[in-house]
């Protein structure tokens, strides 16, 4: 026997395993983690606030109202419950795992660890949207129409980024980012604009929803952002696999089989669904989609088949904690969620920078 025929040691064999075990292991503990987490946080936060209910009668409450036993609790205790504090967890729990979840795709999809749902122009052309509906004062749509012109705007404007950004049938990735950054500038002047026409009322209205909030949250504003989260959320993971061979460059992908602008043109309007989803109802909350996947990603590594469902689990997580820190820690009055996201966000970014750059030997 030569020694290209002679078998690997099972140490070898052994230590070559052990990364992608280990990585496994990881993945499902951090798993589970969150969804225990999630279980916790909720009934806790459903408890919290200016007028506290006890955690017994939070799920006393809800055993009662699934028919499993239990017992209803007063008038105000109920009504407190179920009109105010459950519609605000379960819309922190779906802009929270949209944002996650639409930071984890644009990193995949640009190759790009600083890249967060923000760049390509969604979050702002939502913005003008409502700032819009604020400022002339449109309500032919009732309650949903700042939320309608949120959404609509920020779709439109993902699309007109991505057909400016497209040159010879391909779209380059810095020529998207850098059309996103200029879409940003124009939007902002668009809102500025719309604020010196809107009266007192109006810019006290959108400068509360340019600060971000969920304090408006209602079951009908929960009904209006599920359709398009749940829809985001089912379709991102089916694109994992597709997202870990683009991550070894577009052209080994393309021999793997991928077609690359394809998946970049569906990815693009999923993460416009997922994000201008969330806007539409929360305001702008900036730093969700970037802190989320880096932090699985430092605990769990790169792979994008529990990257991306695991952002959607740690983005609600986050988002579900930070709502309930905005109301509680300044209470009676509330803390703008955008605000304490960014404050958190903003010195994470810039660690973040100057590791990716340490790494790189500088930009140059």
């Amino acid at each position: 026997m030569t020694v290209l025929d002679k078998p690997a040691e099972p140490a070898a064999e052994a230590a070559v395993a052990v990364g992608p075990l280990k990585k496994r292991g990881t993945a499902w503990l951090l798993a589970a983690g969150l969804v225990l987490g999630l279980l916790v946080l909720v009934p806790v936060a459903a408890g919290l606030g200016a007028y506290p209910v006890p955690l017994a009668d939070v799920l006393s409450s809800v055993q009662h109202r699934i028919g499993l036993g239990g017992a209803g609790l007063d008038r105000v205790a109920e009504s407190v419950l179920w009109n105010v504090r459950f519609p605000r967890i379960v819309l922190a729990l779906l802009v929270g795992a949209s944002l996650g979840c639409a930071g984890a795709l644009m990193q995949g999809v640009f190759g790009n660890p600083l890249a967060e749902p923000g760049v390509i122009g969604i979050s702002s052309g939502a913005a003008v949207g409502a700032v819009a509906a604020i400022a002339f004062g449109v309500n032919f749509l009732g309650t949903w129409t700042v939320s309608a012109f949120a959404f609509a705007a920020g779709l439109v404007t993902v699309l007109l980024v991505y057909a400016l950004s497209r040159s010879g049938g391909r779209t380059e990735v810095v020529t998207l980012i850098l059309t996103g950054i200029a879409v940003n500038a124009f939007a902002g002047a668009l809102i500025g604009l719309f604020l010196f026409f809107a009266d007192t009322a109006a810019i006290q209205q959108i400068t509360f929803w340019q600060l971000g909030s969920l304090s408006q949250a209602t079951w009908p504003k929960v009904l209006a952002v599920l359709p398009c989260a749940a829809a985001g959320l089912a379709l991102a993971p089916l694109y994992s696999r597709r997202l870990d061979l683009l991550a070894l460059g577009e052209r080994p992908a393309r021999h793997l089989g991928v077609e690359v602008e394809r998946l970049r043109r569906v990815l693009i309007l999923v993460i416009a669904l997922l994000t201008a989803a969330a806007v539409s109802v929360s305001g702008i909350i900036s730093f969700v989609g970037l802190v989320v996947p880096h932090l699985l990603r430092m605990a769990a590594g790169p792979g994008h088949r529990f990257l991306v469902p695991g952002s959607a689990l740690l983005g609600a997580l986050v988002l579900l904690t930070a709502d309930l820190a905005s109301r509680t820690l300044a209470a009676p009055a509330e803390l703008p969620l955008g605000v304490l996201t960014a404050l958190l966000g903003s010195p994470f970014f810039f660690w973040l920078l100057r590791r990716t750059r340490r790494r790189q030997g500088g930009w140059a």
